[in-house]
Formats: C-alpha cells, sequence, structure tokens
C-alpha cells in the first residue's frame, strides 16, 4: 500500500545541525519527559512519539490531521503516517 497524504508535506526533515537541544514543549510545560522525538512535516510542530507516555506527535495529528512525521533523532531519516500506518 502506498502513502495517499504525501501531498501533505510541506517541509523536509531538519538537517542533523537543527537537532541537537530540540525539545517536546508540551512535556516540557507538563515538567514530564520524552522518549523520542518527530516533526510534523505539514507545519513543523514538534511532539513526542508513541514509545513516550504522553505521544504529543500522535495528538497532534488526531487534532489536526496532519498525517506524516519525521524522525528527529540523531543519524535518522525516516517519515511515518499515521494516518495509513506506513513508514515512508
Amino acid at each position: 500500500m502506498a502513502c495517499s497524504h504525501t501531498d501533505q508535506i510541506k517541509l523536509d526533515i531538519p538537517p542533523e545541525t537543527e537537532k541537537p537541544g530540540t525539545v517536546c514543549p508540551e512535556c516540557v510545560a507538563m515538567g514530564s519527559r520524552w522518549v523520542h522525538l518527530r516533526i510534523c512535516l505539514t507545519c513543523g510542530h514538534i511532539g513526542c512519539c508513541d514509545s513516550s507516555p504522553n505521544r504529543h506527535a500522535r495528538g497532534h495529528w488526531q487534532t489536526t490531521r496532519h498525517p506524516i512525521v519525521g524522525s528527529m533523532e540523531p543519524r535518522e531519516r525516516w517519515s511515518y503516517c499515521f494516518a495509513d500506518d506506513e513508514f515512508l
């Protein structure tokens, strides 16, 4: 199955030099921790992954319907579509 939402990609995954020091702002505001970070490739929202307690990246998708996120982890360059449950 091919992802049908790639037309919603407006941004690229940031280069390595822009990834260090990035945080999940919603977790910081709550005083919570995260495991990994994801960036919305439609609007640039940064949120924590599904392995994190608060799953803010998924929550952003559920609220905005922006389906595709990219990894913000060092040396990772992949994206994922929540709507199609598929890695791109």
